[in-house]
Formats: structure tokens, C-alpha cells, sequence
């Protein structure tokens, strides 16, 4: 996998409550914060209070290798109930896209969730890295989407968690 394929990876959990539950836990930009041992929490800025299309929030994120870090992010898809996207820094070009989707089982007492991410195609830490070391590059952007993957499953197991236990 190469950084200009736009690699990506996803998780996804059933969860025993319809997407109205989900909904407020997936556009709660801070809560991922309890699950993950990367990303650290973010607020709405610019006047945001909620998630919207157009919204800009800023996210905090650590990383023993890398250090402390901070992000914008631009909300790109809010269809209440159905799915959440953001693009860090930059809409055109982002440094990653990520996504929560809700998808109802037919009887609408259940939820697949879903969470995704796709790196690129715009430059971010990753790619400093990756300009210092082409020839890893394949085992450096797995590595990175295994990292990835660890929080994102933390994440929807927590999200799942809070669902069915309120």
C-alpha cells in the first residue's frame, strides 16, 4: 500500500439500539477521547456549538512517537441519524477524511456502526515521515492503519457500550 492510493481501513460494531441513540454519541466531537489512546478531545471553534456541515472543530491528539499535536477539522457530511464525516485541515486536500456511519437493522432496533478513515491525499505528519523514509513506506502506512484500527475498534466498542447502557 502506498501513501498515493489513499490507504484506509474501517471497523464497524452492531449495536442493540436504533440510530437516534447513536446519533448524539457519534457528533459528540470530544467523546472519542475516552476510548482512544491517541486522540485526546476536541471543541467546536469559530462559533460552532454542534455539528453541521461547514462546522470547524479542533482536535488534540498524542502519540509517543511523534509527540503532541493539534488539528482543525472541517464537517463535511452530517445527515442526522445516518452518518458524520470530518477532513483534517483542509477540504480540498485533506490530511485524512474521517466517517461514522449508522446503518438501522429493518426492524430499526439494532445499528451497524461504522467508523472510517482514509489518509491523504494532503500532507500531515505521516508524510514528513514518509519523506524520510521511502523505503519503509508500505510497512509504515500499515503500521499507521493498524494504529489506526486499535482506536477506531476502542472507540465503537465504547460507543457501543454507552448505547446499550442508556
Amino acid at each position: 500500500m502506498r501513501f498515493a492510493d489513499g490507504p484506509s481501513t474501517q471497523v464497524e460494531v452492531r449495536v442493540s439500539a436504533p440510530p437516534e441513540v447513536l446519533w448524539p454519541l457519534v457528533t459528540d466531537i470530544d467523546l472519542p477521547g475516552r476510548f482512544s489512546e491517541e486522540f485526546q478531545g476536541a471543541e467546536w471553534v469559530d462559533g460552532a456549538h454542534g455539528a453541521a456541515v461547514g462546522a470547524r472543530f479542533r482536535g488534540r491528539n498524542e502519540h509517543r512517537s511523534i509527540g503532541q499535536w493539534e488539528t482543525t477539522s472541517i464537517v463535511f457530511v452530517c445527515d442526522t441519524n445516518s452518518a458524520f464525516g470530518w477532513k483534517v485541515s483542509d477540504v480540498e486536500k485533506p490530511a485524512a477524511t474521517w466517517r461514522f456511519d449508522l446503518e438501522p437493522t429493518a426492524d430499526g432496533t439494532a445499528t451497524t456502526l461504522r467508523q472510517s478513515v482514509q489518509l491523504g491525499p494532503g500532507r500531515s505528519g505521516l508524510t514528513i515521515v514518509l519523506d524520510q523514509r521511502p523505503d519503509m513506506e508500505e510497512r509504515i502506512i500499515e503500521r499507521r492503519l493498524a494504529e489506526h484500527q486499535r482506536n477506531m475498534t476502542a472507540t465503537v466498542e465504547g460507543i457501543k457500550t454507552l448505547a446499550e447502557t442508556t
